[in-house]
């Protein structure tokens, strides 16, 4: 009698989603950039930049292009999408394959959600995710890689209902929602008033020249500047549902924690991971899948 013995095929592993506030040093010393290239496995990686989201590609492009190959990228490739026919055109979802890195710039994240949105080139992003391949984005390119996304709302005055604007993002991570340019233009009261409204959402504010690594349920923080987390899950008390838009919110039970380079936090347990903690979790990982 025949007996066929199955063969355990290696399931591909998803690659890392990195997230940063913006404004990010983009030279030789750049501590963000260089964890982004890293993180690909590779000595040379290819790399794609997306520039949808900025009304200067041209200029957008070369800064990254300088960037990614004084840092060892073997090729930087120009995923010059700017209308949703561009979305469909078979030459940019084939750099999107060949991608290793795919990197997507600050502008307006609107316009990425627009012309990405439904697309086959969002689509080969995520296959190319799941496969692998290593997303990052700054400004517009972080704030778009939740399922919900903020994209506008003054800053000075944003603790009233109705005031700060989302919509749909790409649904790379779930459970967040991300705010960038953070400390630096004092959007403290934009996630607390996405909080009181969405308290299942963790609010991630990114300050400029930080990054955060959502690797599984763990954040990892990286780079120069601070991240801010927003959690509302545990709110007491507020006055949300009894106002008009316009009107001003209450909201008490809110926490809020700092973290810097080498902290982390558990999106499992919602608490904060100290450098020594990560650096075990990360260790334990390394042992496990040698």
């Amino acid at each position: 009698m025949n007996m066929s013995v199955a063969i355990p095929r290696e399931t591909p592993t998803k690659g890392a989603l990195v997230a940063i506030g913006g404004a990010e040093n983009k030279t030789s010393a750049s501590n963000v950039l260089r964890r982004v290239m890293k993180l690909s496995g590779k000595p040379d990686p290819v790399v794609g930049v997306i520039t949808t989201a900025s009304a200067i590609p041209d200029d957008v492009f070369k800064g990254y292009d300088d960037a990614f190959r004084s840092l060892g990228a073997s090729e930087v490739l120009d995923v010059r999408v700017r209308e949703r026919a561009d979305s469909a055109e078979g030459r940019f979802t084939d750099m999107i394959r060949r991608s290793d890195v795919l990197f997507i710039s600050g502008g307006d994240q609107m316009r990425l959600t627009n012309i990405f949105g439904g697309s086959d080139a969002l689509d080969a992003i995520r296959e190319r995710h799941d496969a692998g391949m290593v997303i990052a984005g700054t400004s517009a390119g972080a704030a778009c890689q939740s399922a919900t996304m903020v994209y506008g709302g003054a800053a000075d005055d944003a603790l009233r209902k109705g005031a700060v604007k989302m919509a749909a993002g790409f649904g790379l991570v779930d459970g967040v929602i991300i705010d960038t340019h953070f400390l630096e233009r004092g959007r403290f009261s934009r996630l607390m008033e996405v909080g009181a409204t969405n308290p299942e959402y963790l609010g991630v504010g990114l300050g400029e020249d930080a990054a955060v690594q959502f690797d599984g349920d763990t954040i990892r923080v990286f780079g120069d500047g601070h991240v801010i987390l927003v959690d509302s899950s545990g709110i007491e008390r507020s006055n949300v549902f009894e106002l008009a838009d316009g009107e001003p919110v209450a909201v008490s039970g809110v926490r809020m924690h700092a973290l810097v380079d080498g902290y982390g936090y558990s999106l499992t347990d919602q608490r904060v991971l100290g450098p020594e903690e990560l650096e075990a979790e990360s260790l334990e990982r390394r042992i496990a899948y040698t």
